[in-house]
This record gives structure tokens, sequence and C-alpha cells, in this order.
């Protein structure tokens, strides 16, 4: 495929990621004060599943695109994506929707970062200050001048690290698994795991306070009142469409070109927050949503400015 064409399929693909990423947290969000969270990842596997196995039905109906000889690599991306998982929205649960998001958002900083580190993609001075930016940012959304540093918001950084190794192993393993297959084998995983977690604390017996920052893992199961379904069957249908969007980006384009895109859902989150929630960032929280989320924009103008000078076939990825 033309490298021209390629990057802007994979732009396409992480906007259409972050839409569906989006109402994904919102969904689990309004869904979090009244479930486990492996009960919630449970029935939302279920439904990506039968999604993922309906899209190939519809394609071609080749089930062969479901052979892996890397096996070992899909567990441990699988393992990273469920702590990734489990942390955000562990902290979600906890946290204003727009300031988790907020800190959440600095994981495309750190795949730019990565991405010159560990996949030798080319990543100038400019992005490295952005990246140093959306850092900064995420220092002032945690508030180390308060008299304690809140556990919700080191759970999403922990997320927000997690992600961006995760989405640099799906970079890796482009070449030779499919986006149907790097999603399938995660959604497996994601079962396995979660009705493991069932099994050993879906009774409630390890549930302490119920006000903690914890208590959203050690819930007791229980049976959804009919209300609830459509929202439950959103998350899966989100997270579906989400992996799929998120493992293409990755796959046709550099991760230092798609990953400051994500930073177009801060503005849905914020608007997500007030809207769904009636929270409002506070003038701390607005400072480090402006140094992150103005970061990534900044690599994302650089991308445009450097690409506008450019051959148009050159490859992705130059020096910025």
């Amino acid at each position: 495929m033309n490298p021209s064409r390629a990057a802007l399929l994979g732009i396409l693909c992480m906007l259409g990621a972050v839409f569906f990423g989006t109402v994904l947290d919102v969904a689990i969000k309004f869904l979090s004060s009244g479930y486990a969270l492996h009960q919630i990842i449970l029935i939302r596997t279920l439904v990506a599943i039968v999604m993922l196995i309906a899209i190939v039905l519809w394609q071609d109906g080749d089930f062969r695109q479901f052979r892996t000889r890397r096996i070992g690599a899909h567990f441990w991306r699988t393992m990273i994506v469920m702590l990734s998982n489990v942390c955000f929205f562990t902290g979600l649960a906890a946290m204003p929707f727009a300031d988790a998001l907020a800190i959440a958002y600095v994981a495309p900083l750190l795949i730019t970062g990565a991405s010159a580190l560990f996949l030798g993609e080319k990543v100038g001075p400019h992005r490295w200050g952005a990246v140093i930016a959306g850092l900064i940012g995420v220092v002032v959304m945690l508030r180390p001048g308060a008299e304690a540093i809140q556990p919700a918001a080191i759970l999403v950084l922990l997320s927000s690290i997690c992600y961006g190794i995760s989405q640099l192993m799906t970079r890796q393993m482009r070449e030779t698994e499919s986006t149907v297959t790097l999603n399938i084998y995660l959604h497996v995983g994601f079962l396995i795991i979660s009705l493991a977690m069932g099994i050993v604390a879906g009774d409630g017996r390890f549930l302490g306070d119920p006000d903690s920052t914890i208590a959203f893992l050690l819930r007791p199961w229980v049976w959804p009142p009919l209300p609830d379904w459509p929202i439950l069957a959103v998350t899966g249908i989100s997270v579906a469409l989400a992996g799929l969007f998120v493992s293409q980006a990755y796959r046709l384009a550099e991760a230092a070109l798609v990953a400051p895109f994500e930073y177009l859902g801060m503005p849905l989150a914020i608007l997500a927050g007030v809207v769904v929630f009636g929270t409002w960032p506070d003038t701390v929280a607005w400072i480090g949503i402006a140094l992150i989320g103005g970061a990534g924009l900044y690599v994302l103008w650089r991308e445009t400015v450097h690409r506008s000078v450019k051959d148009p076939a050159t490859p992705v990825g130059g020096e910025m």
C-alpha cells in the first residue's frame, strides 16, 4: 500500500478507536457503582467475541486467520492489556471522568517516546519536547502538593504505561498477525481471566470496605436488571470496534504518527463528564489537561507541517 494512503487510513482508524473508546469508558463508569469489574469484562468480552466471529463470517468465513505461531506474544500482550484495563477502570470508578481520561492520554506521548527507544522510529526534538510537557501535565494532575497523591490517579497512570507497552507489541506483531487475530486472542484471554476472577472472588468474600478504591474489583456478581443489559451490550460492541480500529491503526502507520490523534478524544471526555456525570474539571485539572492535550496536539501540528513539505511518496516517520 502507498505509504501516504496507509498513513491516512491509520489516522482514520485511530479516530474510530477514540470515539468507541470514549463510549466504552462512559458505559463502564456508569456501571461501576453496581458491578464487579471482572463481571463487566466477562459480559463485554462475550459480546465482543460474537462480534468478531460475525465479522469473519461476513468477510469470507475463513477462520484460518485465527491460526498463529506467536501464542506466547499473544499471552503477554493479553496480560499487559488486562492489567491496563484493571488499573484504568478501577481508577476511573473513583475519579472524575475528565480527570481520569486526561491522565490516561499521556499514553500516546509515552508511545511516541518508546517508539524511538524500542522500535527505531525517528523522533525529533520537537516530539521529545512534547513528551516532556505531557509528563509535566501528569505530575500536575497527580497533585503532589496535596496531602496525599490520589491512589486512583496512580492506577490510571500505570494503566497508561501498560497501554503504551501493549501498542508497541501490536506494532511489532503486525507483520504476522491480522487485526482480527490480534483481537480474538486478546478477548479469549480476557474471557479466561474474568471467569477465573469470578470463581475466586465472585461471591464477594474478599470485599472489605465497599467505598475503597479496589472495591470495584471485589464486589460480588449480581444478575443485571433489564435496563442495564443494553449498556452492558454497548461495552462489548465498543470494545470490539475500538480494539479493531486501534490495532489496525498501529498496523498501518508508525506509532509516532497515529498516537497523537488519540488526543482528539480529550474534548469528548470533558463533554461526557459534564453531560453524563455532571462533573467539570477544576483549575488544577485544567492546567494538567492543557499541558497533556497541548503536547499531543503540538505533535499533530508538527506532523502536518512536516508532511506538507515532503514528497507524498516519502515513507512516514521522518525526523521532526
